[in-house]
């Protein structure tokens, strides 16, 4: 019964293909993993305000073949999508969080679905780092590198 159980509980940790390691206080890294899931949708509510509010004052994002962006505004003028074009789909699988006092890492895949002006929809994901601050008791994000992999 009891190799039964533990063969149980290895599909169960294993049926997605992704490890995950969470290293911290649970309460935390469920903060993390919360504003993760809400990033997610705000991307594909074109909440831009709320993707701007997401990182911190002085965050900075590093988009691939462009330049660091830095501040709220820029950010959220980098994230606004042209009339006519939409997210339909945004997911970040985290692989490794780790929190460090009032600092944590986070790195992992993420992947979505664009759907252009004319109708077509393109597929695409990539890998990514993310530095996270504490700031007033809130997990924001301050560093935020991207860039694609084949899909």
């Amino acid at each position: 019964m009891r190799v039964l159980t533990v063969l149980i509980l290895l599909m169960a940790f294993t049926q997605n293909g992704i490890s995950q390691n969470y290293i911290g206080k649970q309460k935390e890294i469920d903060q993390i993993l919360k504003n993760i899931e809400n990033f997610s949708s705000y991307v594909m509510n074109a909440d831009y305000e709320k993707i701007a509010e997401s990182y911190t004052v002085d965050g900075k994002i590093f988009p691939n073949n462009k330049e660091i962006i830095e501040g709220r505004d820029s950010i959220m003028d980098y994230w606004r999508l042209p009339e006519g074009v939409q997210t339909t789909y945004h997911k970040i699988i985290p692989s490794e969080i780790k929190i460090i006092g009032k600092e944590a890492y986070d790195y992992g895949y993420y992947e979505g679905k664009t759907k252009r002006k004319n109708g077509e929809e393109v597929s695409w994901r990539g890998k990514y780092i993310i530095i996270w601050k504490k700031v007033d008791k809130e997990w924001k994000i301050y560093l935020d590198i991207w860039n694609a992999v084949a899909n």
